[in-house]
């Protein structure tokens, strides 16, 4: 799944692909903000990338469905 990340004061939206759920990234980020902590997040390349959670502006969660390459008859 492809997701956005907003975070304020920052210019650019974190952008990459996961395979957690929207679920599972809803449930990080409410823990996370009651404790105060930081957002953990994972992408499909074993990149980590850690978000103070206060910070958080938005997520966008993307389609779960590649898109379609070629023409559909």
């Amino acid at each position: 799944m492809e997701i956005r990340i907003g975070i304020q004061h920052a210019p650019r939206e974190l952008s990459f692909e996961t395979e957690s759920s929207a679920a599972d990234i809803n449930a990080q980020l409410t823990a996370a903000l009651a404790n105060g902590g930081v957002l953990n997040l994972g992408d499909v390349k074993g990149q980590s990338y850690l978000i103070p959670a206060a910070n958080v502006a938005y997520i966008e969660f993307g389609s779960t469905q590649s898109r379609p390459v070629g023409f559909v008859n």
